[in-house]
């Protein structure tokens, strides 16, 4: 059952090869994992809605879907054929390319990080030596589709949306990013597979998060995840009190069905990644590899779906000073700390790096303390 995905691409492969020259049996394995993920993404993306929403509706005390299908499981199919099936509406002063490229775009960096995440012991599409550097390059190009929707619309409201939304999301890639050199720093390799391979112990006792560096990078790679992806508390871009519903407030039908695919699509891609990075990927006893892994990823997803429903919304300085005058700093003396960890790996190191986090935190607490200006005292006629 471990590698029952393995076998059956095998064998499809094997069989072109018997009939057909080499080069159309490498074309076929390409195509075999290219069909998956162009299934898989529609799919992750139909039931995480069905999942949020019956999560939610529990934390709100109601039930949920539960209509279309036993427990609402057809739900998501219903909602498919109901965004087909509307009306497409272009403002009339709209840059149609720009408004019909954007959805389009935004799709494929989606699906491209489905290449490099280890979906069990021998399940990466390709194990890249750059893989990690792949992913994050890949996932910070989704800020130029969401920013030409909301150009292309000629809706002020959305291009309030979309500038919030690229803000944020470059403040959040740079943390994130220095929140995974320690792991580079630990592993020595940017590959997906190596890193998770680095962590293999029974038990799970060498996973990443199991170390003081490990804990702190994890915190804010999930923090910077959540940013990422636009939601709550950090959904800004959304804030549907402010701004309607940010860049996509033009986009109906079908293609506003692409963005929100796009945006659960990343939602899996990012916790996927986290799990890959600091909770040992497909590691684990007894069940098959692909079952731990998904269940460790939608671990991390139901906790972004327990965060939508329990926190509320974060003003937009609060967002980018959380950003810039925490995560930033931080993330600096973790990976500090992570080489007092990999080079004096005792007690010494564990005592000398937490101290040296205790007092960073301390003090950029103490720095980036809100400002309360002064009361003024307003007379009548001032």
């Amino acid at each position: 059952m471990d590698q029952i995905f393995v076998y059956i691409k095998k064998a499809i492969v094997d069989l072109v090869g018997t009939f057909l020259p080499e080069s159309v049996e490498i074309m076929t394995s390409i195509l075999i994992s290219i069909t998956v993920f162009c299934l898989l993404g529609p799919l992750l993306m139909m039931y995480m809605t069905w999942l949020e929403r019956k999560v939610v509706g529990r934390i709100q005390n109601r039930l949920g879907p539960n209509r279309v299908g036993k427990f609402g499981l057809l739900q998501p199919i219903a909602d498919g054929i109901k965004m087909l099936t509307k009306e497409d509406i272009v403002p009339k002063n709209a840059d149609k390319i720009v408004h019909l490229l954007a959805p389009i775009l935004i799709i494929a960096p989606a699906l491209l990080l489905f290449a490099v995440i280890p979906f069990g012991k021998n399940m990466t599409a390709i194990d890249l030596n750059i893989g990690l550097i792949f992913f994050l390059a890949v996932s910070s190009i989704t800020t130029i589709p969401i920013f030409m929707a909301s150009w292309g619309s000629r809706n002020k409201y959305s291009l309030l949306g979309g500038m919030r939304s690229v803000a944020q999301m470059i403040s959040y890639e740079i943390p994130m990013v220095l929140s995974v050199v320690p792991v580079i720093l630990t592993v020595g390799s940017l590959s997906t597979v190596a890193i998770v391979d680095a962590q293999s112990a029974w038990g799970g006792f060498k996973w990443f998060l199991f170390t003081p560096w490990g804990l702190v990078s994890f915190v804010v790679f999930f923090l910077c995840s959540v940013a990422e992806c636009n939601r709550s508390p950090f959904d800004l871009p959304e804030a549907e009190s402010e701004i309607i519903a940010g860049f996509h407030t033009e986009y109906s039908g079908m293609k506003f069905a692409l963005f929100y695919m796009a945006e659960f699509m990343n939602t899996f891609t990012l916790s996927a990644l986290t799990v890959t990075l600091f909770l040992g990927g497909w590691q684990g006893p007894f069940l098959p590899s692909w079952i731990w892994f998904f269940l460790k990823t939608f671990v991390i997803i139901f906790i972004m779906v327990w965060f939508r429903g329990t926190l509320p919304r974060v003003r937009v300085d609060q967002l980018m000073g959380l950003a810039w005058k925490v995560l930033l700093p931080v993330t600096l003396v973790n990976v500090i700390i992570s080489g007092f960890w990999y080079y004096y790996h005792n007690f010494w190191a564990l005592g000398l790096g937490t101290i040296l986090l205790f007092l960073t935190l301390i003090g950029f607490m103490k720095l980036n303390r809100n400002y309360m200006p002064e009361k003024r005292v307003y007379t009548y006629g001032n």
